[in-house]
Order: structure tokens, then C-alpha cells, then sequence
């Protein structure tokens, strides 16, 4: 009878539960030798979808504090991209906002409002995938926040370069499969960022 009111509640309950996160990472973002931030990626599947998520934030100074948050949001369907939302505040205000959606055979890109030239080609590796699959083979990726593809190139021993349009470089290093450290242009601020143990 116990057994029987076990299977009955798993059946009812099934489903309501949400699934745990596939996988999640752990990154420390280090300034001059100091912890300023840290960045938390997950990778979920549900049904046929896998969506992938990063949030971050950076607290640091120059002339004045600058707190910085980056989120994202990255929905794939049959390993191609299908949604991209990405939104970047500075000081609690809106900095950049980017939306990348599939409709009809394009992407439509719309940038803080403002709809972009579409996209007529499918889509299969973005930068928030740096995070979970090493890039082998793949010689460029789509920037979520930029709406452009970045160039990567292969260093050697599981490291890789990845330059956006305007020649920012970042480099990434890998071990089995899996995002060790980065050091990153962030534009105001160079920083590196080191999987937590």
C-alpha cells in the first residue's frame, strides 16, 4: 500500500517539479589580484530545449565605483539558437539590451530598441556556449550582446583567441572540455576569470 501511495504521489507531482540545472559553473572574475565579481552559467534541458543562462556582477573603481551586471538568456532547439536575450546594466541603469529571435527562416535582431540587420543563416554556437563546450572546429561564434559573429581561432593546447568586430580579443583555456580560465577585455577594465574548484 505504502509503495502505492509513493508511485501515486510521483505521478501527480511529476509535473510540477522544475528540473535542477543540468550543470552549473563557478567563475571568479579577478582584478589586479582581487576578487571583483563572480559569474554563475547554467545549462538546462527541458523537453527538446536547452537554455543556457549567465549571470554576473563586477564591482570595481577607476575614477568612480562602477557596478556592473550582466544577464543572459540562450534558448536552443535542435542544437540551433532559437533566443537570445541579453541585458547589461551599469550603476543600475540599462546599459545594452539585445534580443536575437527565430522567425521565418531569419533572426531578427532588435539593440536597445532598434531592429538590426536580420540574419538569413542558422545559427549552431554562440558565446555563452564558451562557457560549456570547448570550441574544436569552430572558427566563428554569435555575440548575443553584439548581434555580430566573432572570429575565433585556436591557439594550441585548448586555448583559443576569440575577437569580436571591433578587435577586442579574449583568450579562452580549457581542460577536458570544460572553461578553466579566461582572460577578457571588458572594455573599461581588463579582467580574468577562474573556475572555482
Amino acid at each position: 500500500m505504502l509503495w502505492c501511495l509513493i508511485l501515486l504521489n510521483f505521478i501527480t507531482f511529476q509535473g510540477d517539479l522544475t528540473p535542477s540545472p543540468d550543470k552549473t559553473l563557478w567563475y571568479d572574475i579577478i582584478y589586479k589580484e582581487k576578487t571583483i565579481g563572480s559569474l554563475k552559467a547554467t545549462k538546462t534541458h527541458k523537453d527538446a530545449k536547452t537554455t543556457y543562462h549567465t549571470s554576473s556582477t563586477i564591482a570595481f573603481r577607476l575614477i568612480k565605483e562602477f557596478a556592473v551586471n550582466y544577464n543572459y538568456s540562450v534558448d536552443f532547439e535542435a542544437k540551433l539558437l532559437k533566443k537570445a536575450v541579453v541585458n547589461i546594466h551599469i550603476n543600475d541603469k540599462s546599459h545594452a539590451k539585445t534580443l536575437t529571435q527565430w522567425h521565418e527562416n531569419e533572426y531578427l535582431i532588435t539593440k536597445n530598441g532598434k531592429s538590426e540587420v536580420p540574419i538569413k543563416t542558422t545559427i549552431d554556437y554562440t558565446s555563452i556556449l564558451l562557457y560549456f563546450l570547448e570550441p574544436t572546429h569552430i572558427n566563428n561564434c554569435y555575440s548575443e550582446q553584439d548581434g555580430s559573429f566573432n572570429t575565433i581561432v585556436s591557439l594550441g593546447n585548448h586555448v583559443y583567441k576569440k575577437i569580436n568586430a571591433n578587435g577586442k580579443e579574449n583568450v579562452y583555456y580549457y581542460k577536458n572540455g570544460v572553461l578553466e580560465k579566461a582572460v577578457i577585455d571588458g572594455g573599461l577594465i581588463a579582467f580574468e576569470m577562474l573556475l572555482r574548484k
